[in-house]
């Protein structure tokens, strides 16, 4: 099943406990961010604050993710750092980094991107090479290993705050 409108909303609008994302990619092509993507790369800069329905979510509930990078960092990896993971973080979504750099990655080479609600639902993101989004599918089966990737990704990241501050 692939989800899309309201369908999509409903994950973030109806969990319970949870809402866990996976990100595995250096980049990610999102129409609705093109221009300020554009204005980073030409030197504009997003001290904050920033705000909107996101940090409210964050602010209110339990959301966390695991972005597993490679230095150099991506142009994009700096905006969504700057632009997002500097605000979400203090709003309280728990965003931790899995720098692969120097290390193996200690998932699967097969794990893709998804986001798991309440531990129970998964949804795989799938996208093009160049980050573009291709759709998002309801995961059928068990979510055990999904569980697993979470609890290796979260064990072996480190919190997005402590790891800038290392950079």
């Amino acid at each position: 099943m692939f989800l899309d409108g309201d369908d999509w909303q409903a994950k973030f609008r109806d969990f319970r406990t949870e809402a866990w994302r996976l990100e595995t990619l250096p980049q990610y092509l999102v129409p609705q961010e093109a221009e300020e993507f554009a204005a980073f790369k030409a030197g504009a800069r997003f001290p904050g604050p920033y705000g909107g329905s996101w940090i409210d979510m964050v602010r209110a509930r339990n959301v966390g993710r695991v972005h597993i990078i490679r230095q150099p960092l991506s142009d994009y990896l700096r905006f969504e750092f700057e632009r997002y993971y500097q605000h979400q973080a203090p709003a309280g979504e728990d965003i931790r980094i899995l720098d692969v750099t120097d290390r193996p990655n200690p998932l699967p080479d097969d794990v893709g991107d998804f986001w798991m609600f309440d531990k129970s639902t998964v949804v795989l993101m799938h996208y093009q090479e160049d980050g573009t989004q291709i759709s998002r599918e309801l995961f059928e089966g068990e979510p055990a290993d999904f569980i697993e990737y979470q609890r290796i990704a979260v064990a072996e990241s480190v919190p997005f705050l402590e790891y800038v501050k290392s950079e």
